[in-house]
């Protein structure tokens, strides 16, 4: 048989925004190959929940950290915290992201600016220039951002959050030329997923955008995520650093 080279055994991942949606698909994953998994998210709760599951049925160690990325402090805490509990991060999950609705650009508050892109942004920013640092110290390590469609093809409606997306793909470089060649660092560019956010979609509106703007006609189930995070978390991906992987079902335009 040959090498599986998805596998993750010996590994330490941790994930922001990882209680719920797409992170928590990617933690489950994961767990499943083998990866020691901190769930880090705002409520404190949810990622201990999380992590007593993936004990039990992956038979994994896992941590809930509460978290919020926002905050500079809490982003230090957490890499203390982590490399206490676990000794080692080997991948990081750039995953926690923030898309408030306003209902115009004129009415955008500053305190709803600034809480975009700190979560979006700045929380992605001091984790990676922390535990990337260590990650190269200890010779290796992979830095998973995930960004979104909105970066490529902003709409009114989340400019905020387009633009916050579209400063974390180029952190992305940015970390590459710091932290190459020990580590790697690749975005995942999703387009709509069935999250906790599609619960506010009209089905009808959202399936005449789709019809115009999807090349696949639907919005991502959450599990559709997970070849990708994988794949940049693995030895499968050894050669690749500096990548976007859009995994989007073939967005064309700008979904209205």
């Amino acid at each position: 048989m040959g090498i599986d080279m998805l596998d993750l055994s010996g590994k330490v991942a941790l994930i922001t925004g990882g209680s719920r949606g797409l992170g928590r698909r990617i933690a489950m994953a994961y767990a499943v190959r083998g990866a020691d998994v901190i769930v880090a998210s705002r409520k404190q709760n949810n990622c201990e929940d999380l992590a007593e599951l993936l004990r039990a049925e992956y038979r994994v160690k896992a941590w809930g950290i509460g978290t919020n990325v926002s905050h500079w402090g809490q982003c230090d805490a957490l890499v203390e915290r982590a490399y206490a509990l676990a000794g080692q991060v080997d991948i990081l999950v750039n995953n926690a992201g923030l898309s408030p609705v306003y209902a115009s650009l004129s009415e955008v508050t500053e305190g709803l600016y600034d809480k975009t892109l700190d979560v979006n942004l700045k929380g992605p920013f001091r984790l990676s220039a922390t535990i990337g640092a260590r990650m190269a110290s200890a010779g290796g390590g992979s830095i998973i951002n995930v960004s979104s469609t909105e970066s490529l093809y902003p709409t009114a409606q989340a400019l905020p959050y387009a633009m916050a997306k579209a400063a974390l793909n180029t952190l992305t470089l940015g970390l590459v030329q710091a932290y190459s060649p020990a580590v790697r660092v690749n975005t995942i560019v999703p387009g709509p997923f069935k999250t906790d956010i599609a619960q506010a979609w009209d089905p009808i509106t959202f399936q005449s955008t789709a019809d115009a703007t999807i090349a696949m006609r639907r919005a991502g189930e959450p599990e559709e995520v997970v070849g990708a995070a994988l794949y940049f978390a693995s030895d499968a991906s050894s050669y690749t650093t500096g990548a976007m992987l859009r995994v989007d079902g073939g967005v064309f335009g700008a979904f209205r």
